[in-house]
């Protein structure tokens, strides 16, 4: 499958390359699609009890949106919930439309209940699979749903067209409110309570109390090929996914195509899709589709359950469709795996990656212990040794504003919200991946932003750090997709790794897996004016400070600017 899927690459892949270089600045040509999102709680049983969840539209997982590349969305979000709400379009560019962007108190205010907003968007020179979520608090346990985008009218993929399409959302369950979850664990300072199940399209599967008759259940017709839209949807854990018997062919990954390769196993972090190719070529019976979790932090508590699916062949006889087969997953620590699936992705043909960088930067990204404040009574400060956990980048942990969003603020001028002095590189130099001394274990607090001038062609390399424990964090940049040139383990080394750079045909991702005790280095050109937030995709970081900002000036001209804010933007 894969040499047949490789000859129609080339072509495909170029011709996307040229619409996005001369399209991003330019008119959509596309259709205007235009949607309600109605944000309210619903009743969802699952594990045997009965929650109000935070849904669209009463649906979970939310509606599925289906475009083509160019076409532009309209989509009025009508919060009839309890909570702020807001909606990020996870990977779509944003091209001089930051205010759609969503994250809360980046580029707008929360949507507070009884609000609306409509976000306004063109999808400019992107095809595949990218997804949509709430990012305000942790509302995005239940709040998402998939972006499906296809190939301007008249082109077509760069594979045989498959005889089906499946979008496949992993999810993450808890048997509360995840709201309360989250606000317990800042109450206290400890790690929050891990999920109760993955879910698989919403439910749980045949291995959880009170799931079993809503399985989700896909079907096929033996010869035929299914295009699995696969997205991790999970707030805070990294997934192994497999099917049982069956390979799977990559052939795109977070909306841009890729070298196609073939795997028995997919790892995705929080944020994250993959695209891949299965053909029902197997006995006629059916087969678990599963997931299960990629731990790369030792000692920490995880959900270590597994939920599951079934592909279903129509033809198979009863007796075999009583009893899938299941696959055989990956360890739950099993980094090899994940390093091979990861250094397998490229780029279906030569890319011009950024040369002649003009902003080299380096990121530290880990976590951290905050000292008991003497006001505080120990209830409140039940982190290891009677600390609070935190999270940093650079050893600035991430605070948001609460009075405008960035965005706001710096269109407007407004002084006194964020400042431009995040550090380039770490404060102080350290053995990264080493042991690392208690006293860098507490970092400052701070809403510094980077600047970077229009046009600028940047490199970033990003370091996990053994602050507390080595892990791997899914890194996500609003605003941009970026090229993934190298990624190693221990401390970045310029003289000697520099060696090891791909800048012939490396992948495009808007989500890099940074590995556990490792780095990845990243390559992008700062087109897009605005404020993007970059983060942890583990939900739990994120409300511990692991993330930052850039800010991209305004380039020459009208088409290099950021327009002004629309007249229903939400105030603060």
């Amino acid at each position: 499958m894969e040499m047949e899927i490789l000859k129609n690459f080339s072509t495909i892949s170029l011709a996307l390359f040229l619409f996005t270089s001369s399209a991003l600045f330019s008119l959509t040509s596309g259709e205007i699609q235009s949607h309600q999102f109605v944000i309210r709680a619903t009743p969802v049983k699952r594990l045997c009890k009965t929650h109000n969840s935070i849904t669209v539209n009463g649906m979970f997982p939310g509606p599925t949106l289906e475009v083509r590349n160019g076409d532009s969305l309209q989509v009025q979000v009508v919060n009839k919930a309890r909570y702020n709400v807001t909606i990020h379009w996870h990977g779509v560019r944003q091209m001089r439309s930051g205010w759609a962007d969503g994250p809360e108190f980046v580029t707008q205010c929360p949507i507070r209940p009884g609000g609306s907003y409509t976000y306004r968007f063109t999808i400019q020179g992107q095809e595949g699979t990218l997804w949509w979520h709430a990012h305000s608090s942790w509302l995005r346990a239940t709040v998402y749903g998939a972006l499906i985008i296809r190939p301007t009218l008249g082109q077509s993929y760069p594979f045989p067209k498959p005889d089906r399409e499946t979008p496949i959302l992993l999810g993450e369950w808890w048997d509360a409110n995840p709201i309360d979850v989250m606000m317990e664990a800042t109450r206290t300072g400890a790690a929050p309570n891990v999920s109760d199940a993955y879910t698989i399209n919403s439910q749980p599967g045949d291995l959880y109390n009170c799931s079993t008759q809503d399985t989700t259940i896909v079907t096929v017709d033996s010869g035929e090929t299914n295009l699995l839209r696969v997205i991790n949807a999970a707030l805070n854990q990294p997934l192994f996914f497999a099917v049982a018997n069956h390979k799977l062919t990559v052939v795109g990954a977070d909306a841009s195509y890729t070298r196609p390769f073939t795997t028995s196993v997919l790892m995705l972090g929080p944020g994250q899709t993959t695209d891949v190719l299965i053909k029902a070529d197997q006995s006629p019976a059916s087969y678990y589709m599963a997931a299960r979790a990629y731990q790369s932090f030792q000692n920490a508590a995880f959900d270590n359950t597994t939920t599951t699916a079934i592909l279903e062949y129509k033809s198979a006889k009863k007796g075999n469709a009583l009893n899938p087969i299941m696959p055989s997953l990956p360890a739950y620590n099993d980094t090899n795996t994940v390093t091979a699936f990861t250094r397998s992705f490229r780029s279906p043909r030569k890319v011009q990656v950024p040369t002649d960088i003009d902003e080299s930067l380096f990121f530290t990204v880990g976590l951290g212990l905050n000292n008991c404040p003497p006001n505080f009574n120990k209830t409140s400060c039940q982190g290891p040794n009677g600390t609070r956990f935190t999270a940093s980048m650079n050893n600035v942990s991430f605070v948001l504003p609460r009075n405008f969003s960035l965005l706001q603020a710096h269109q407007q001028g407004i002084p006194g919200v964020f400042t431009t002095d995040f550090p380039g590189s770490p404060p102080v130099k350290f053995d990264y991946t080493g042991n690392v001394s208690r006293s860098l274990y507490q970092p400052i607090t701070g809403t510094k932003l980077y600047k970077l001038k229009f046009g600028s062609r940047v490199q970033v390399v990003i370091q996990d750090t053994s602050i507390v424990g080595p892990e791997s964090h899914p890194i996500h940049l609003h605003g941009y997709d970026f090229y993934i040139i190298a990624e190693g383990f221990g401390n970045f080394d310029p003289k000697k790794d520099t060696s090891r750079f791909n800048l012939v045909d490396p992948p495009l991702r808007n989500t890099v897996s940074v590995p556990s005790n490792g780095w990845a280095v990243i390559r992008f050109v700062a087109d897009n004016p605005g404020v993007w937030l970059m983060h942890c995709h583990l939900d739990v970081h994120i409300n511990w400070g692991l993330a930052m900002s850039f800010l991209v000036e305004n380039g020459v001209g009208e088409l290099q600017s950021l327009p002004p804010p629309p007249p229903d933007f939400p105030v603060c």
